[in-house]
């Protein structure tokens, strides 16, 4: 994948953790919002972090 196209990516796995399953965090690059994603072998499942208000996550270094 060119650099150009890598940097023009709407969702970025910036965290990984696990095997099987797997904890992944997600940023969505237009908005900096924070998603965590669970995948086992039974299913997968995605949702926003959020902070003790209630509101939704965003990288700091967004």
């Amino acid at each position: 994948m060119s650099k150009e196209k890598k940097k023009n990516k709407r969702f970025e796995i910036i965290e990984n953790q696990g095997f099987e399953p797997t904890y992944e965090v997600i940023r969505d690059n237009e908005t900096g919002v924070l998603y965590i994603a669970y995948n086992s072998n039974f299913g997968v499942g995605i949702t926003v972090l959020v902070d003790q208000n209630g509101k939704p996550l965003v990288d700091n270094d967004f």
